[in-house]
């Protein structure tokens, strides 16, 4: 969209860029990979904006604002432009940042300007990408910023509040934190309509592999399912960059086709970081991270909760001198209480390898984010999800859970000390437990990890094929593939 002129006025001009569906291009839903229920809920959206006739003569007032909910990188942009050009209206996109200056008054004046040139451009779109930047909750505060901040949302407020059933403009924001936004923004006639956009599902993700590597050679090799299957987690964005990245490793390597071992190095370079071969260990430092290692390993595979095991490497990455990696079976939604458990005595696999084989005194600082992890996820098990049967199903946590600050938003503890106590003595209990698991596991298994890390340090990474070749013809050991 046209800036404007170049004075004094052009300062209180909307930001906003306008895309013109007769000039600029299209997105629609086609363009956008996956997300089938997401579109499907946007469709609505569509059809407000094409048939508004229909609606008024329902009686039905059509809703103004649409919260688009979801962590960054999962297409919230994307989405809200293949609403304006399914409904082939112009669109007038902005960040929430944009708005707010150190003047007061002119992120109000900017809000003005956008809302009467969407007006004027009706039907259409205004599209406010990280809305939490001028929509968070209002508190006292101090200061020319916090003021102005106010002023805009007031104003958004204002403008949302004007609309009538015959202002064919409707409004989409994007946020990844609902939780601090204003309530009068989610009042009726607001954005009262919440659309959740989620991380990608297996099926989703092997689509979006198919979209964004559409102008990329790859090899026949490639497998887009089993790659999409390692990347649980991974979001649109993500797997955008990892393809991109790949074509990068591709040129460095100075081939003309990305290969699957390509596009593996890719993956963990990206989720694990790059190896530091600068980065030399003594034979000591190699040994205790070989063994370390292969506790987490070894206590993974031995228990039916954990996921498998993707890699063990002794190789430095990022601020790591070593790294067992896990990746689950399966797209998830819940995490169950014995999955927990398994997990803090996975965790403590490697610092229990280390004490057995080479005694306590001889215990590293290799063990600290393991402990810190483990912790955490007792804490959360105690104080968040109610796991505890003397406790009870009861919520003791606040806003966030970090390290011990445990105070109500605002100040103020939420529970006795008594209770502190209490919940300290059971998160003590369950890490002492899971400690006790993995010490147990190591020492049974004590011979194959003594085997298992003997070949480690000779070729210093296992995949998981070569790693579960060591437990064929073993009973009892759980049987785990990922995908």
């Amino acid at each position: 969209m046209s800036g404007g002129s170049n004075g004094p006025m052009a300062f209180i001009k909307s930001r906003a860029r306008m895309y013109d569906p007769e000039k600029d291009e299209k997105v629609t839903f086609k363009d956008v990979a996956g997300a089938e229920e997401e579109k499907e809920d946007l469709e609505e959206v569509v059809d407000f904006l094409k048939n508004p006739k229909k609606y008024k003569d329902l009686g039905a007032k059509i809703p103004r604002g649409i919260l688009m909910v979801g962590p960054p990188g999962t297409g919230k942009t994307l989405l809200a432009r293949a609403v304006a050009g399914e409904s082939n209206v112009p669109f007038f996109s902005i960040s929430g940042s944009e708005f707010v200056e150190m003047f007061v008054g002119v992120g109000a004046a900017r809000v003005r300007d956008l809302f009467k040139e969407a007006k004027e451009h009706a039907p259409s779109i205004i599209f406010i990408d990280e809305v939490d930047a001028i929509g968070k909750k209002r508190s006292p505060g101090i200061g020319g910023g916090h003021d102005e901040r106010e002023q805009t949302l007031n104003q958004i407020l204002t403008e949302m509040d004007g609309f009538d059933n015959e202002t064919n403009v409707i409004i989409l924001a994007a946020t990844n934190r609902a939780d601090v936004l204003d309530k009068a923004l989610l009042r009726p006639g607001r954005f009262d309509r919440k659309v959740t956009i989620r991380l990608p599902h297996m099926e989703d993700r092997v689509k979006i592999f198919e979209v964004h590597s559409k102008n990329k050679p790859l090899d026949k090799d490639v497998d887009l399912r089993k790659i999409a299957a390692a990347t649980v987690g991974f979001s649109g964005a993500d797997i955008g960059n990892l393809l991109n990245e790949a074509a990068i490793l591709a040129g460095r390597e100075n081939v003309k086709l990305i290969t699957h071992a390509i596009l593996q190095k890719a993956f963990e370079k990206i989720a694990i970081g790059s190896t530091k071969k600068s980065h030399v260990l003594t034979r000591r430092e190699r040994e205790t991270t070989a063994y370390h290692e292969v506790g987490h390993a070894i206590v993974g595979k031995m228990l039916p909760n954990t996921d498998p095991v993707y890699k063990i490497s002794m190789i430095p990455r990022g601020s790591t001198g070593g790294v067992t990696w896990f990746l689950p079976e399966k797209d998830t939604t819940y995490i169950s209480k014995a999955k927990f458990l398994d997990q803090i005595a996975m965790g403590y696999g490697g610092r229990v390898a280390e004490e057995v084989f080479f005694g306590k005194e001889n215990i590293t600082t290799g063990a600290s984010s393991d402990i810190e992890n483990a912790t955490e996820i007792a804490r959360a098990m105690i104080m968040k999800y109610g796991f505890d049967d003397e406790l009870g199903p009861e919520n003791f946590a606040s806003a966030t859970l970090e390290g011990n600050h445990l105070g109500a938003e605002g100040g103020g503890k939420i529970f006795s000390e008594k209770t502190q106590e209490k919940i300290d003595e059971k998160v003590r209990e369950i890490l002492k437990k899971g400690y006790e698991k993995a010490r147990e596991i190591i020492v049974k298994n004590k011979d194959l990890h003594e085997k298992i890390t003997r070949h480690l340090l000779e070729v210093e990474e296992l995949t998981q094929d070569e790693f579960d070749a060591f437990f064929e013809g073993m009973e009892g050991v759980p049987v785990k593939t990922i995908g």
